[in-house]
């Protein structure tokens, strides 16, 4: 009986450490997630996502509106940055400097979507212009107001964001940001939009237009995806497997 007693015993102690792997996080991400009227139901729906994606991937997020108190030492906690929806203006000079100082010197990743690009003069707020460098050198110059489908083309199949999708899908319901230049000759193109293929069809266009970049002159992995507007995506699978693959990657992961 002892004998029985004790392997029963070295057998569940083995499975401690199993156990306990599983309920360590493989790391955190912090998430800033503004529910303003336009994105609301976009961030609401892709948090639900966050949270099983999450569970699945075992790691952890902390949610926030807006980046108040966001610093060196706050930013220091995490491996990812996600920027689900915020725009790079109403940043104290605090929290500037201390994203800043997460990308230049790959503190973590950085995982932008949307939003992140709408660079310009805003609010009575000025042009954040390491940002702006940051993206490309870009400002904001336009977008499709009614919306549009359209069709993307992956250049980087090769690229861990891009794992398991198909060379084109399809995106629905974007506002398909335009700017006042190419990023191209700045950053690492991943996928530009066909826009001969928008439905309904839009004058607002740039030509070659990119829709998910990189920019590899920072130490932090960073990718930027344009499209973050209707929650629609959120039950599109191939923008989906874009999100987790560009989070698991950006955090180290991939």
């Amino acid at each position: 009986m002892k004998t029985l007693l004790t392997a029963a015993a070295l057998f569940l102690t083995s499975l401690l450490p199993t156990a306990r792997a599983e309920e360590t996080p493989r790391f955190r991400a912090v998430v800033i997630a503004e529910k303003d009227g336009n994105h609301g139901p976009l961030v609401t729906a892709a948090l639900e996502w966050l949270k099983v994606t999450a569970e699945k991937e075992h790691f952890a997020f902390d949610v926030f509106e807006e980046p108040k108190g966001f610093n060196k030492e706050f930013l220091a906690k995490y491996q990812v940055f996600i920027q689900l929806n915020y725009p790079p203006y109403r940043w104290s000079d605090e929290a500037k400097a201390a994203f800043q100082d997460y990308i230049e010197n790959g503190r973590g990743g950085w995982v932008g979507l949307h939003h992140a690009t709408l660079l310009g003069e805003f609010d009575g707020y000025p042009m954040w212009q390491w940002f702006s460098d940051f993206m490309g050198g870009i400002r904001f110059k336009s977008y499709i107001a009614k919306r549009a489908s359209g069709t993307v083309e992956v250049e980087a199949g090769d690229h861990p964001c891009f794992k398991g999708l198909p060379k084109t899908f399809t995106i629905d319901e974007e506002e398909w940001y335009t700017y006042d230049k190419n990023p191209r000759p700045n950053v690492q193109i991943l996928a530009k939009v066909d826009e001969a293929s928008y439905k309904p069809d839009s004058e607002i266009k740039m030509g070659d237009h990119p829709v998910v970049w990189s920019n590899p002159k920072m130490k932090a992995r960073n990718v930027y995806i344009l499209m973050g507007h209707h929650p629609t995506l959120i039950q599109n699978e191939n923008y989906t497997a874009l999100l987790r693959n560009s989070i698991l990657w950006a955090a180290g992961q991939k």
